[in-house]
């Protein structure tokens, strides 16, 4: 297990460097909009990182466990998985990381910003739907890199938000260190190694 995570974390490297770039070229496009402009497109983005966490887990989990979730234990056993994988791991990707370095950049209108409290009914019903479709139809060939610029996204208007109107070279530099770790482990756990740490030998 640990060597597969670190093969994925190694693969995966590319890709997420280019999100933390895409999202610095978002930074200085959207550097200076309000707080509720960026407020709104978090809330747009970060739902649907929710939504596609929950599907990818919960698909990587039911063709693992081939046919095994269809009793109603094993319903939510999958469900509680899918519910657990999308919601705290997105939660610590595009909220926790990015308020943390929030804080360690001292900036002036940083909060945490937790989906499944803040928008309640919004993120929670996405994972939800995310959870029923992977049941229905698992599909797991979702490309890596349309997880990572959406993840990528969501964590910089997160970021924006607590921004205020300063934004230099350093800052720039300082703000791709946060969004890379913040889309790098989150992403690959979320969708690869969390779900399979519920699957054994046997299944």
């Amino acid at each position: 297990m640990i060597n597969q995570i670190v093969k994925e974390l190694k693969e995966h490297m590319p890709f997420t460097i280019l999100g933390a770039i895409f999202g610095i070229v978002l930074l200085i496009i959207f550097n200076g909009i309000s707080f509720s402009k960026s407020y709104s497109i978090f809330y747009t983005l970060h739902p649907i990182h929710v939504f596609l966490s929950a599907f990818t887990t919960t698909s990587m989990y039911k063709l693992y466990k081939k046919g095994r979730s269809k009793s109603i234990t094993g319903f939510l056993t999958l469900f509680l998985i899918g519910y657990a994988g999308s919601l705290i791991i997105a939660t610590i990707s595009d909220s926790l990381i990015p308020y943390v370095g929030e804080i360690l950049l001292d900036l002036p209108n940083r909060g945490a910003h937790i989906g499944f409290i803040e928008e309640f009914w919004l993120v929670n019903s996405l994972a939800v739907l995310g959870i029923v479709l992977a049941y229905l139809k698992p599909f797991t060939k979702i490309p890596h890199s349309g997880h990572v610029f959406l993840s990528t996204s969501a964590s910089l208007f997160h970021i924006i938000m607590a921004l205020g109107s300063g934004l230099s070279f350093l800052m720039c530099f300082e703000i791709f260190i946060f969004l890379f770790i913040a889309v790098w482990v989150p992403c690959c756990t979320s969708d690869i190694v969390f779900p399979l740490i519920f699957v054994t030998d046997e299944d």
